[in-house]
């Protein structure tokens, strides 16, 4: 899957695991551990795993800092 959004305003309301892999540059199966990682804002309807955008921001804008030092 190409990465269908350059910035977070085109994003929609909810992600799929697939979309928040593509905007984050990560594979499926990395994005699908991500999205059961505890603390990690994904919410179930049924079998479908769906990340809210404004909580996935919120939950991104919270991740430390990489030192490359």
């Amino acid at each position: 899957m190409n990465k269908p959004y350059t910035n977070t305003n085109e994003l929609p309301y909810t992600l799929s695991v697939e979309e928040m892999a593509a905007f984050l540059g990560i594979s499926r199966v990395g994005a699908y551990n991500l999205s059961h990682s505890k603390g990690f804002p994904s919410k179930r309807i049924g079998k479908r795993i769906l990340i809210p955008r404004d909580e996935f921001l919120a939950w991104l804008k919270e991740l430390p800092e990489v030192s490359n030092a």
